[in-house]
């Protein structure tokens, strides 16, 4: 046991480490003003306290035990999506979360996890050969396409798009064929510009659509970023807020607990999908700056682990989790600067939930579990 905890990677410990203290800074920030979410920040460091347990309890597992039971997680993760539509609680408009007492969980996150490991698995099957059509892509397709309607009807865009990347990122690194990703960048341009030209030409009827099915918040973010000049002001009133607060924090930003925007009200979650905000008003360029840096520096120990895999399977399990930080990063970032929709991404690491921190303390547990599991002569198990 000792063995694989001297391999445990001390760089991404170190990181985590800074981002805890950053996360429970600024959610404290954030909720010094409204006493409804009064302890979010000791909350928070009480699940960073569980999920380092976690971490460190995952990396003396053997990652390959999980990839051998990849069909059995893929089908509980199926089940759990299912039941939650029908028995779970609605929270900001999508009922996709279980209720247990004060505390709630999102079946949506831990399917990611599950998602990468089955995609990994099916991936490994051609050892470093060339992805083929029928064998492979299709295949993978179905297997994702699953829990990504599933998600989508619950409705959580955001996390229905974190599954498209993670499948693109893994397959991206998975040795296709170059005319399979043309004929896949041809297949989703065609549809973007699709979706964007019947969006503006039916846009009422889509808005009445989605209202009736009370989805209309669907409506207001996409038409809010297509179309920012034909908006009103309450539905583009986040994006709008979010970019005055982080623009007046200018380089050095107004303080810690001094952001104006923040204080008086007009930040919409900033303890979590707008923390980013609270960090650009109070800190500033300086403050963003050093948390994107500390974001790097984590996706490069990561990248720098995969290369070392003698298991292909493990290197796509990495990149698998590296490709779904770096989107929910970039989305989240970039939603609240205005190049990105507004969904309800968090930020990975910082904003506050207990099921997010804790899937996310897991993947880093099954990279550390991989770094110390690569014994060459065991490989073959």
């Amino acid at each position: 046991m000792l063995n694989k905890l001297k391999k445990l990677d001390w760089g991404i410990l170190i990181i985590l480490i800074f981002l805890m203290i950053i996360s429970t800074i600024v959610i404290h920030s954030a909720t010094a003003n409204f006493p409804k979410y009064s302890g979010s920040d000791t909350k928070q460091l009480l699940f960073y306290g569980i999920g380092f347990f976690v971490a460190i309890a995952a990396t003396l597992f053997d990652y390959r035990i999980v990839l051998k039971s990849w069909h059995v997680l893929y089908g509980v993760g199926v089940a759990m999506l299912i039941l939650v539509y029908f028995f779970g609680a609605v929270i900001n408009g999508a009922r996709g979360w279980f209720q247990l007492g004060s505390m709630s969980f999102q079946p949506a996150e831990i399917v990611k996890i599950i998602l990468i490991i089955g995609i990994a698995h099916l991936m490994g099957r051609r050892q470093g050969d060339r992805l083929t059509l029928t064998q492979d892509l299709i295949p993978i397709a179905a297997f994702a396409f699953l829990p990504f309607m599933l998600v989508m009807i619950q409705p959580d865009l955001g996390n229905a798009i974190i599954y498209l990347v993670i499948v693109l990122g893994m397959l991206w690194i998975g040795n296709v064929k170059y005319s399979h990703v043309i004929a896949g960048l041809g297949v989703v341009v065609v549809g973007l510009v699709l979706f964007v030209s019947l969006f503006n030409t039916f846009n009422q009827e889509i808005f009445d659509y989605l209202n009736k099915h009370e989805m209309g918040h669907w409506h207001k973010r996409i038409n809010t970023f297509l179309n920012p000049d034909l908006a009103n002001s309450d539905d583009k009133h986040q994006s709008d807020n979010a970019q005055i607060a982080i623009g007046s924090g200018g380089l050095n930003g107004d303080g810690y607990m001094q952001g104006d925007m923040k204080n008086r009200g007009f930040i919409p979650y900033p303890y979590s999908d707008s923390i980013f905000v609270v960090i650009g008003e109070e800190f500033g360029f300086q403050g963003a700056a050093i948390l994107l840096l500390l974001y790097f520096l984590l996706i490069y120990r990561m990248i720098i682990i995969a290369f070392k895999c003698y298991d292909l399977r493990a290197s796509f399990i990495v990149i698998g989790i590296v490709s779904m930080y770096v989107f929910q990063v970039f989305q989240n970032i970039g939603m609240m600067i205005g190049i990105m929709p507004i969904t309800g991404i968090t930020l990975p690491f910082i904003s506050y939930g207990g099921t997010s921190l804790l899937l996310n303390m897991l993947s880093i547990g099954l990279v550390f579990s991989i770094k110390a599991h690569q014994e060459k002569y065991e490989l073959a198990d």
